[in-house]
């Protein structure tokens, strides 16, 4: 029997067959399937970007958010207080949480600015789910402004 011609839906009929045919298609053992699954996962790994990589990117995100109200981004007005990222263990993907406040409690477009940030999900490969953390202590000043945001409000 040449085991060439051997092709993976032939069903072996005699002994010499299925050993041919183990012998081209020998059967997984679960060490097999674990190896590779674990190659696969170290290789998939190495395409993702740290978790301080992913926290740039999305930095990155939030500087294209701007207040509807204020020509100024998210992020240099002060708004953002953390990003934080992580792997999730299960999907490999990864996870952010972002603290942030708003200018005012009562900010009319505070659902809006959430979406938008909840949005760079959509934006970001690699990136699984992002926590929006809206907390208002400390409250918000506009001395966490960067200095671009407030040459930008006309403030220097």
């Amino acid at each position: 029997m040449d085991i060439n011609n051997i092709k993976i839906d032939d069903v072996p009929t005699t002994t010499a067959e299925l050993e041919a045919y183990e012998a081209k298609f020998p059967k997984n053992t679960q060490v097999d399937i674990d190896a590779k699954m674990a190659a696969e996962k170290k290789a998939f790994l190495e395409k993702q970007p740290s978790d301080s990589e992913m926290e740039e990117k999305v930095v990155e995100h939030l500087k294209q958010i701007y207040d509807p109200e204020l020509p100024v981004n998210i992020y240099d007005l002060g708004l953002v207080y953390e990003v934080k990222c992580w792997t999730n263990e299960v999907s490999m993907l990864k996870m952010c949480k972002i603290t942030m406040t708003l200018t005012s409690a009562t900010c009319s477009f505070s659902q809006v600015i959430i979406d938008l940030v909840k949005s760079i999900v959509s934006r970001q490969s690699g990136l699984e789910n992002i926590d929006v953390d809206i907390v208002f202590d400390p409250p918000w000043n506009q001395e966490k402004m960067t200095d671009d945001a407030k040459l930008a409000m006309g403030l220097l």
